[in-house]
């Protein structure tokens, strides 16, 4: 696999997850973006011993788009407080079916995560072990074709829950094109798609030594959003 790096220092590294490719090792044992780091920065070492690496965010395997990562474990320690007090913007740019209430809003929910089927799903507030999930969303485009009308939006992640921009979305009927867990339609069909309408397309940080402001990102790729292209809907 061909390596998108768009930043790397002694401290953390961003580059391009691409879709199918998990975030780091899980059950399918499809090498995953930690394994493959780890062997590019090996071979661009003069040390013999393993480098460290540490996920800050993860994103779901059939999403593609930016990701950051820790070189150090005090990098690690850093970048994780700051993704928890929010000081790392996170944008998503998404391919949905349906369309939502409203061109801007927030959506705020309150969820669980079932880890024996590796689902979260939307419940009360004050339910045991659920957790506070908040986005941001702007329609940019809402597109009418023969199979449905299909909305382009740009996501502003407040926090990071489980699936959380998956299940919010599914839960406005207006689930992620391809995802076959949460949205109905495509719950419905026998392909199996091994990516989602869902891209990380903007990363934005104050680097936690330099003081230097970053802005990491690629423009979203993929079927679902090849669709945004095509002539009969321009």
């Amino acid at each position: 696999m061909k390596l998108d790096i768009l930043y790397e220092d002694e401290y953390m590294l961003a580059c391009v997850k691409p879709y199918g490719v998990p975030s780091q090792a899980d059950k399918s044992n499809d090498e995953d973006m930690i394994s493959i780091l780890k062997n590019y920065l090996f071979e661009n070492s003069d040390s013999d011993e393993e480098p460290y690496l540490a996920v800050i965010h993860r994103l779901d395997k059939p999403v593609g788009g930016v990701m950051i990562f820790a070189k150090t474990k005090e990098a690690a320690a850093k970048l994780s407080d700051m993704m928890q007090e929010g000081e790392i913007t996170k944008y998503y740019q998404a391919v949905i079916t349906g369309e939502l209430p409203d061109y801007d809003g927030e959506l705020t929910d309150y969820m669980v995560r079932d880890p024996k089927t590796n689902t979260s799903k939307i419940v009360p507030k004050g339910t045991k072990g659920a957790k506070k999930a908040t986005l941001y969303y702007e329609v940019l485009d809402v597109f009418e074709t023969n199979e449905g009308v299909f909305s382009y939006v740009l996501i502003e992640l407040e926090t990071g829950r489980h699936h959380q921009i998956r299940v919010q979305l599914a839960n406005q009927g207006c689930g992620l094109w391809g995802d076959t867990k949460y949205n109905p339609i495509f719950a419905k069909t026998k392909r199996r798609y091994f990516q989602i309408g869902l891209y990380s397309s903007r990363i934005e940080l104050v680097h936690p030594y330099t003081g230097e402001e970053l802005v990491f990102k690629a423009e979203p790729e993929g079927e679902a959003f090849d669709l945004i292209e095509m002539d009969e809907w321009e």
